[in-house]
């Protein structure tokens, strides 16, 4: 059986990402008027990216001798696309947080560092990906023309 520190840290993750499947379905389901078409499947598209994650999590808690959590934390909601925005990049920056805290809590155990890097990466890009649409693509921003791009 694994050291039961990691396997409660894993089970914290575990709980995050299943927060990640309804905060990003929400967002999905609410998402109204003219960026409804744009953001509605982005959102979906995370929401399916947190299920794969507390897939590969909870089978690994398991694989370790633990078992998985079947709670989530509580969910941040807004109809508003910037303040959706706003609580995807903090929930993208939790989830590397937290599984950078995972890889030190897995130390000389190579194939678990490595797994958990492979998420750590696509939680990464979650990071990136809000940052670049809070800095040029508010809801305010993209409907101005005369913005200047450059």
């Amino acid at each position: 059986m694994a050291d039961q520190t990691l396997i409660e840290h894993l089970n914290e993750i575990l709980k995050h990402e299943w927060t990640g499947v309804a905060q990003y379905s929400q967002a999905g389901f609410i998402i109204e008027g003219v960026w409804r078409e744009v953001y509605a499947d982005k959102f979906l598209g995370d929401a399916k990216e947190s299920f794969g994650h507390a897939r590969l999590i909870g089978d690994k808690i398991v694989a370790l001798g633990g078992v998985p959590v079947a709670t989530r934390n509580e969910i941040q909601q807004s109809r508003d696309l910037n303040e959706i925005f706003t609580f995807s990049l903090a929930f993208e920056a939790k989830a590397v947080e937290m599984y950078c805290k995972a890889i030190e809590l897995a130390g000389d155990d190579k194939a678990l560092v490595i797994f958990l890097e492979d998420i750590l990466k696509e939680e990464q890009d979650g990071v990136d990906e809000y940052t670049k649409l809070l800095r040029s693509s508010s809801a305010t921003s993209a409907a101005n023309p005369t913005l200047k791009a450059g």
